[in-house]
């Protein structure tokens, strides 16, 4: 079952919406990466994730306490709902446990292959219809964030293959979410997912000792969570309500945060390869928003007596 009609997915002004959406989710998830991999160096993995888990479940509690969606909270154990969050939890996990092990640039290309798997599910799986065009600009915008990375031979090895597992997951888990029964809050789907990742990391973070931790780490794991979860609601709510193989070329949205980010903290300044990789993603994207756009008066002049 679609979130929504057909009919209102394709409008400009719910396209515009999901896209923004995607677009916010990117930059929530970029920034948590960078907190979360910044702390990696002092915690173990496992535990890193456990404890912002435990953060980021307690968040979306509180506000799914406030806005009255916690009384749906049975609504986890919805077979649909729990197969997304077990799916979520462990492309979480795989792609953190690469992060902390590849060079940010080869997991973010490999992450963000995912448009490339959704735009085919969907079009196999939920009946859209992507035609040459619309798959030209997810490849472009892929090529796109080749050029922007430009990953290295080495860099790819049993940690990249994980990273790329996780990223068909993460594919799966979106188009998942359109399955749910629209019923169910988004919050709910939220906090199905952040306490699923919690669990399994929880469980893996047994199998080796803890290390102690201060406030700082806490404080950083703290953000990381809010980012999280903020993420993980916009993405839900787009998912639900946009056209997949729209809103998935914006996921390349975090290419260009990261690059921002890296510019802005670190003077990193793009070379040449770069910017001709940001002006294919900024192309790609305008195309497809512009594409969405012009569909409702290209249907109505379709329409009208010759």
């Amino acid at each position: 079952m679609s979130a929504q009609p057909l009919a209102a997915r394709h409008s400009p002004r719910t396209g515009g919406r999901a896209i923004a959406m995607m677009m916010g989710a990117m930059t929530c998830f970029v920034l948590n990466d960078a907190l979360v991999k910044h702390v990696s160096e002092t915690l173990p993995s496992a535990q890193l994730i456990f404890l912002r888990g435990v953060i980021a479940s307690v968040l979306v509690l509180l506000v799914a306490r406030r806005t009255g969606a916690l009384r749906q909270v049975r609504a986890v154990l919805q077979p649909r709902v729990a197969l997304r969050s077990a799916v979520d939890a462990c492309a979480t996990m795989m792609y953190l446990l690469s992060l902390f092990h590849l060079p940010i640039a080869n997991a973010t290309a490999i992450n963000l292959a995912a448009p490339l798997f959704m735009t085919v599910f969907a079009v196999l799986f939920l009946g859209e219809r992507a035609g040459r065009a619309r798959w030209a600009a997810v490849v472009l915008g892929f090529a796109g964030v080749l050029c922007i990375v430009q990953p290295s031979g080495d860099g790819f090895n049993a940690w990249a293959l994980l990273c790329l597992l996780g990223t068909l997951f993460h594919a799966t888990r979106d188009l998942m979410t359109r399955r749910i029964d629209p019923s169910v809050p988004s919050l709910i789907v939220t906090l199905a997912t952040a306490v699923a990742v919690t669990l399994l990391a929880g469980c893996v973070s047994l199998a080796s000792p803890w290390q102690p931790f201060g406030l700082r780490e806490l404080g950083l794991l703290g953000a990381a969570a809010a980012l999280l979860a903020s993420g993980y609601l916009l993405l839900v709510q787009c998912m639900r309500s946009g056209e997949v193989s729209l809103t998935a070329p914006f996921r390349y949205t975090a290419v260009l945060i990261a690059v921002l980010l890296g510019h802005a903290v670190w003077d990193q300044v793009p070379n040449g390869w770069a910017w001709l990789g940001i002006a294919l993603l900024v192309g790609s994207g305008l195309y497809m928003l512009h594409s969405e756009r012009s569909r409702p008066q290209v249907a109505a002049l379709d329409a009208q007596p010759e």
